[in-house]
């Protein structure tokens, strides 16, 4: 009980304590360990009540433990795809990536509404070498993904070198292959593929994609993603309800980090939320894709709902 007094209420080190109490350091650490085994100590952490109603601790620790994450950014506002749920992201996920970088590092995003919010967020204080667009964005539509602008304001923000991919996201197998033997096109592509850290929203198999809006893929292809099984796709790489690659016939036409890519990074950032995506942000946790997520309450509910009728 003394050694658990001196050191959680009167902030004494446990050599202070070994001294105080004449025993060793090693002994007074074992004590303070036994208080708190033996159940004589109780920690309690409060959020003050003006900002209970906004942060969700125990909702992020438990889909940090569901689902193996680093950590997990809940945010109060809904995702629901409009211009103030966008916004909401955007800011979250600005924290979040703020912390994860350093002077060095090379960071990668796929383009986005999500991915563009946080580029508008972000403020000063962080800083990366360079900021690389991870998956190709040219259509045969005239479609706004967001990614020169997305590309620009990470780059003026972070202080760092931006790195473009002048590319179709799709493209026949052949150019695909020539692109990636391309001296300037593969130096791109090499970047994304080894960022430090990776920025990525996903999208759902349905018309109301982006990919099929902007015309990347049409009825036919849809068609066949949903007959494999796919719910979702990063960078236009598809994957089914447990995360794993659908193999379609866009995979050989892809111009994007592979999945086994994005898995590795160090640090993978999933930002993205609302009911148009819940299953898309599912498969892609249960793929192991992404160590840190920033999504809304309702859509953290909902995955561990999931994730628990699983079990």
């Amino acid at each position: 009980m003394r050694a658990a007094t001196m050191y959680h209420l009167e902030g004494l080190t446990q050599a202070q304590i070994a001294e105080r109490l004449g025993v060793s350091r090693p002994t007074a650490g074992r004590l303070v360990a036994r208080a708190r085994a033996q159940g004589l100590v109780t920690v309690t952490v409060s959020a003050p009540p003006h900002l209970a109603a906004s942060i969700h601790p125990d909702l992020e620790r438990e889909l940090e433990r569901a689902f193996g994450l680093d950590e997990a950014f809940v945010m109060a506002e809904p995702a629901d795809a409009s211009a103030t749920g966008n916004a909401a992201l955007g800011r979250a996920g600005a924290s979040m990536l703020s912390r994860r970088l350093s002077d060095g590092d090379t960071f990668g995003f796929t383009w986005g509404p999500e991915q563009v919010a946080v580029a508008d967020a972000l403020g000063g204080g962080a800083s990366c070498a360079r900021v690389v667009q991870m998956d190709g964005s040219m259509t045969s539509v005239d479609y706004h993904t967001g990614v020169d602008h997305a590309l620009s304001r990470f780059a003026e923000r972070l202080g760092a070198r931006p790195v473009r991919l002048v590319a179709p996201l799709f493209a026949d197998p052949d150019t695909v292959r020539a692109m990636a033997r391309d001296s300037v096109l593969s130096q791109a592509l090499t970047a994304a593929k080894e960022a430090d850290v990776m920025l990525f929203g996903v999208g759902s198999v349905s018309t109301s994609t982006t990919l099929f809006e902007g015309a990347f893929i049409d009825a036919a292809i849809l068609d066949e993603l949903v007959a494999l099984g796919a719910v979702g796709e990063i960078g236009g790489r598809f994957y089914d309800a447990d995360g794993a690659a659908v193999d379609t016939s866009l995979v050989d036409r892809t111009v994007s980090v592979p999945l086994d890519d994005i898995r590795a990074c160090r640090t993978s950032i999933l930002i993205s939320g609302g009911e148009h995506r819940r299953e898309s942000i599912l498969g892609a946790l249960r793929g192991r894709y992404a160590t840190a997520v920033v999504t809304d309450v309702a859509t953290s509910e909902w995955l561990l709902h999931r994730q628990e009728r699983r079990r």
